[in-house]
């Protein structure tokens, strides 16, 4: 009756009459037509042909064809475009890194020739930390990128997965240690000394020794990057080539590894003060030879040229690149300064192939080679080796692409002949090769292949034939091989002052193994050098680590009068449930922890088992990683003299370190009294009072039972306040309608400030016969316990806010959910002090807190960085991809195209057709220079800078405004054309989205309402994002109102709102 009197009678006639023209109920014709591919539940059997899913699956196919007419290479003319298996965008790097166990004693790490920590740098980038992740990276390898992109990972690190062992299979290890370096080069930050060695003008004399490196390749840049960082100041690499990078630069193809990334890892090694001078080489006119490199004063030398000639088997005696026979040596160096940007100021052109090319060898040049040679023009590339595939050389990463881009596989023959006409190349003779029951191998010159061929690249290994350098590495012996004799631990010559790495020590067969011969070499040279001078070097090797700016971040915070070293600390939970687990915890780096929550004698407890499970909330997911867990476990089962006894040892042994008593009593006056002063007397820093354990303690009168009750908190503050002098902080429970009472309440009872908040009351899940987990006892009994972890992170943070909104400037130690720096920081942002973690320590290990360290010091330096500001976190912009790699159709054609079937071969076309009129050495082409480096353009804020930074953000949702509307973009050429926003827009929202029947690509209407939903389901990040609304928001009524309400006006003053 209200309603009709607020209307006319003839409008109120009218909407009745237009809603009973419709049926509310169903959609409208436009809608039934936007929902025509919607998921609908089948009632019968799908019955359709094969011959009409043939022709569909043409229509939808992403991958290769595998039918006769799919023979032939593609024209992969002057594409240099990454072609690695193992590229990963950040959506992939973070879903490859959360699979990972981080195992005890990893085998990966064994693998590894340089011992990279790859569990910590993988943990690294699963919490976002990416600069950790490179700096774990660079810390033991200083090549890090390079090995990322060209490291024979299933022979290594890979082959030492434990993951192996499961369906799934192991970690794409080298596509995770490429995504992390190269998100750190994007941040263009300088390499610097560790800070807490020595300063150089502070070392000794004997840190200025003249040390020269001959060759600018792996094993050089490796050991003088270690010998710099050990603060030797008179480094130089001497390099033949007008390029860096020797072998990296000259033989590895661009699309395995670009330029950039070798002149950027060149450059920290520069940072250190590491010079290098091009043009000058060992032997030859106007080159060094060892003597006279000793003669002008160098103390010590380095040898890492490599292997500069290849090996030519005699039928190719006299041949050249006319007739059209290459070495590897010949070939790959023209391709690499003809299509890497930025290797050397020559504008050279391709080798131009065309026809068959035979490429003979099975090693890993081999392959780069024949992959080369299609970018180089030819048709067909025949890949001819003389044992089997069994026996191959090759990893199975270079096998595969070079299969992949149809090069043809010839195992069993052995060359004979090569046949020239016309004073070329015409082809090939062959002989089939055999191996016996004892395994020797043999030629059978009856067994004869011919293959007509225009071009022969012969990758038969490489040597040390040159007579001139020959001749300037004495007096070094020189073995039956004619290399160097090297000590393979200590990288000695015969000449104590002359040590060797890489190929030419004759061990060294990868990138990486090549790294470490300079890493290992690095150590014994400074023992060297520091023996001449008379001075004692430690038998145990300690090589610094990877430092920059950033690690001279401060984490320091005061709270209360008290200095935290760093604001991460252990809750008082499991990881603090014996003394040596917190000193375990101090060692790792933790800059504060609270024992185990403790009771008198009277209230002692015994636990019940299975008391600890993993939560149902991360869906069915086994293993490390847990979004929660579940826990019926009551407080400490030790004594309180035990954990005075504890408290009082840890400070002794780590005076910079904050212990916090956790500490719970009845609502007892006497008892809080007593135990407050036995903590305060054993030494605590502080205290934390446990009003809230939500299960077990309640039902004894204590814990929740006291902290639901403001009364009660106030009271039982006051008596601590009244018997100790130290802080102490109440321990709030989220248990309760309103945490800001409980908060308001242990303030009035003078509490220093709060810890919010606890766990979580609840039943984590029932198993299919009825029965709890976790069940206790023969009758399989359970209780309500308290749930922890990444699950109760939004119930945390609203307790912290909320708090830190009511009572500005209130201590909060925040807990609840806390993986990471990146949640760290946003609790730091919601008003917390200090952060509490428990549940990452069960999911991982203590050694989590370097991962925090590293991410939040980071997240501060990047916020001094102006050109930085459009990163989020750590996290870069994300440019267009498709499987981590970029794409540039739409540039190229102004429209997009899906990534399948007719639409893909498109693509493939208009890229191919791109390149080839392209410049590969054009301007545009040229990489961005990495240096100089970045400095902040401001002060990096500290962690006091940034407590409760976004709180003036948090309000009512009365002072939202509801003119601002945005709407989400869809770009397409991300889109992977799952259609989970078309779905979820039209069974969960407002059926905004159309998609389209044949190409599989949305598009969002003028219905959309921006609620969101779309990017919260999309799988590709930044695929869809919100932005604002350029046309004004009408709401949809479904039946319309008589007179459309206003929204209050927002007040102003002097044109900025007030709230």
């Amino acid at each position: 009756c209200k309603q009709v009197n607020l209307r006319s009678a003839g409008e109120g006639a009218r909407i009745v009459e237009m809603a009973s023209q419709k049926l509310l109920s169903r959609d409208p014709p436009d809608i039934e037509n936007i929902l025509a591919l919607n998921p609908r539940v089948h009632h019968h059997a799908t019955l359709k042909s094969s011959k009409v899913t043939k022709a569909h699956k043409k229509h939808w196919k992403r991958n290769e064809n595998h039918g006769c007419n799919s023979c032939g290479s593609a024209n992969l003319t002057k594409n240099f475009d990454d072609i690695k298996h193992t590229t990963l965008s950040e959506r992939g790097a973070l879903r490859e890194a959360a699979r990972c166990l981080k195992c005890a004693d990893a085998p990966c790490q064994k693998s590894c020739p340089t011992q990279l920590d790859v569990k910590a740098f993988i943990s690294s980038i699963s919490t976002k930390n990416y600069y950790g992740s490179a700096k774990a990276i660079f810390s033991d390898n200083p090549l890090g990128l390079t090995c990322g992109m060209v490291c024979p990972t299933s022979d290594l690190c890979v082959g030492g997965c434990n993951l192996f062992a499961s369906e799934e299979g192991p970690i794409n290890i080298g596509g995770l240690q490429q995504f992390a370096t190269e998100t750190f080069m994007a941040m263009k930050i300088p390499q610097i000394r560790d800070p807490s060695l020595p300063p150089l003008e502070d070392l000794p004399e004997s840190y200025q020794a003249k040390v020269a490196l001959i060759g600018c390749g792996p094993a050089s840049v490796s050991c003088a990057t270690f010998l710099a960082r050990l603060g030797y100041t008179d480094l130089t690499v001497f390099e033949k080539n007008d390029y860096i990078g020797g072998l990296s630069s000259s033989e590895i193809p661009q699309f395995r590894l670009p330029y950039n990334v070798v002149a950027f890892e060149v450059d920290q090694m520069k940072d250190l003060g590491v010079k290098v001078v091009c043009g000058k080489a060992l032997g030859g006119e106007g080159g060094w030879t060892l003597q006279s490199l000793k003669e002008a004063g160098y103390e010590a030398v380095f040898l890492g040229i490599g292997l500069p000639q290849a090996k030519r088997a005699p039928i190719f005696e006299g041949m050249t690149v006319d007739q059209g026979f290459y070495t590897s040596k010949d070939f790959l160096p023209l391709v690499a300064s003809a299509s890497k940007p930025g290797m050397c100021s020559c504008k050279s052109q391709l080798p131009q192939l065309s026809g068959n090319v035979i490429v003979l060898g099975a090693g890993d040049t081999a392959f780069d080679c024949a992959t080369s040679a299609l970018r180089c023009g030819a048709r067909r590339v025949f890949i001819v080796f003389r044992k089997g595939f069994t026996t191959i050389r090759a990893v199975p990463e270079e096998m595969e692409l070079a299969r992949e881009e149809r090069c043809e596989f010839m195992p069993f023959h052995s060359p004979k002949k090569v046949v020239v006409k016309g004073g070329r190349i015409a082809g090939m003779e062959f002989c089939r090769t055999e191996q016996d029951d004892d395994g020797t191998w043999h030629v059978d010159e009856e067994q004869v292949v011919k293959l007509r061929a225009d071009y022969i690249i012969s990758a038969f290994g490489s040597t040390l034939a040159e007579p001139e350098v020959v001749a300037a590495l004495s007096p070094v012996k020189l073995n039956q091989w004619g290399l160097p004799e090297v000590d393979p631990e200590t990288m000695q010559t015969s000449a104590p002052w002359v040590f060797c790495g890489g190929d030419l020590a004759g061990v060294a067969q990868t990138t990486v193994e090549c790294v470490n011969d300079g890493k290992q070499a690095s150590w014994h040279v400074h023992k060297y050098l520091q023996s001449l001078h008379g001075l004692f070097v430690p038998a145990e090797p300690a090589l610094p680590k990877f430092y920059t700016p950033i690690d001279q971040v401060d984490l320091s915070v005061e709270i209360c009068g008290i200095r935290f070293p760093n604001p991460f600390g252990l809750a008082s939970a499991p990881p603090t449930t014996s003394a040596p687990m917190i000193r375990r915890a101090f060692e790792a780096g933790w800059g504060f922890a609270l024992t185990k929550t403790f009771a008198l004698d009277k209230d002692i407890v015994t636990n019940v088992s299975p008391r600890i499970v993993k939560g149902t909330t991360s869906g069915y997911h086994y293993g490390p990683g847990q979004g929660s867990f579940l826990n019926i476990e009551l407080i400490s089962e030790k004594t309180a003299a035990y954990w005075c006894q504890t408290v009082t040892e840890l400070k002794q042994a780590f005076p910079d370190r904050i212990v916090i008593a956790s500490i719970m009593c009845s609502y007892n006056k006497e008892d809080w009294i007593e135990l407050a002063q036995m903590s305060e007397k054993a030494g605590s820093d502080a205290l934390e009072l446990n009003l809230s354990c939500p299960h077990g303690m309640g039902e004894r009168g204590m814990g929740l039972a006291c902290g639901q009750d403001p009364e009660l908190v106030r009271n039982i503050c006051r008596w601590v306040r009244s018997a100790v002098k130290i802080p102490f902080f109440a321990k709030m429970t989220p248990n309760i309608t309103d945490v800001t009472v409980i908060a308001q309440a242990a303030k009035e009872g003078m509490a220093d400030g709060v810890t919010a908040t606890n766990t979580v009351s609840g039943l984590m899940g029932l198993k299919a016969n009825a029965r709890a987990w976790p069940a206790v006892g023969n009758d399989m009994r359970t209780t309500y316990g308290g749930v922890s972890g990444n699950a109760i992170r939004p119930i945390a943070l609203r307790a912290v806010s909320a708090i830190a909104r009511a009572l500005p400037g209130f201590p909060i130690l925040a807990t609840g959910g806390i993986d990471s720096a990146e949640a760290g920081l946003q609790f730091l942002h919601c008003g917390a002090s200090v952060l509490q973690v428990c549940s990452a320590v069960q999911n991982q290990d203590f050694t989590v807190i370097e991962d925090y360290i590293t991410g939040l010091k980071a997240m501060l330096y990047l916020q001094s960085l102006d050109d930085l500001a459009d990163w989020d976190g750590q996290s870069p912009p994300t440019a267009r991809h498709q499987k981590g790699k970029p794409v540039k159709v739409t540039d190229v054609i102004g429209k997009h195209l899906p990534s399948f079937g007719p639409y893909m071969a498109e693509r493939e076309e208009i890229v191919a057709k791109h390149h080839e009129k392209s410049e590969i050495l054009a301007e545009q082409n040229m990489p961005q220079p990495q240096r100089p480096a970045r400095v902040p353009n401001k002060p990096v804020p500290s962690v006091q800078d940034v407590i409760g930074r976004a709180l003036s953000a948090i309000t009512s949702y009365s002072e939202l405004d509801n003119k601002q509307q945005a709407v989400a973009l869809i770009d397409e050429e991300m889109c992977i054309n799952c259609g989970k926003c078309y779905m979820t827009c039209n069974d969960s929202g407002y059926q905004a989205i159309t998609f389209d029947p044949e190409t599989h690509l949305p598009h969002i209407t003028d219905d959309c309402t921006g609620c969101t939903l779309c990017v919260s389901v999309c799988p590709i990040i930044d695929c869809i994002t919100m932005v604002p609304r350029t046309i004004p928001y009408i709401p949809k009524r479904g039946i319309p109102l008589a007179t459309e309400p206003q929204a209050p006006p927002i007040p102003t003053h002097d044109g900025v709102r007030v709230y």
